[in-house]
């Protein structure tokens, strides 16, 4: 329960960032590309590099601060940070068609299962 509610607070936090990068680069390169998403998840994907590299090489570093900063923080900021982890970890094992497979498959399953959802909305209205 403990965790649940770490991952909780840090989601709500790493939302919170989200949004506000989010209208920041809204407001200050206007709305002609997505690029606060493309920010949020570059930074995100940074951040997510660094906190896992940081807590690497500190051995005595508690569960519960990963499962906040990694899981609740930046899981609230971007999922695509996690995203990025994964396939990076298949890619170091020496994985690279799964960790290919993964990139290509999550990215065009997401999109297609997102038009799935306008179509089946679409249809309904």
């Amino acid at each position: 329960m403990t965790h649940l509610l770490l991952v909780s607070l840090g989601g709500a936090i790493g939302a919170g960032f989200r949004y506000l990068a989010g209208v920041a680069a809204f407001r200050y390169f206007g709305p002609n590309f997505p690029w606060g998403t493309m920010i949020i998840n570059v930074l995100g994907s940074l951040a997510m590099g660094l906190l896992i590299g940081f807590l690497a090489k500190r051995s005595g570093t508690p569960n519960e601060v990963r499962i906040f900063l990694a899981t609740g923080i930046l899981g609230g900021f971007t999922t695509f940070s996690a995203f990025s982890l994964d396939a990076i970890n298949l890619w170091e094992r020496g994985e690279l068609a799964m960790a290919a497979g993964y990139i290509v498959g999550s990215v065009l399953l997401s999109l297609f299962a997102l038009f799935a959802g306008l179509l089946v909305v679409r249809s309904i209205a």
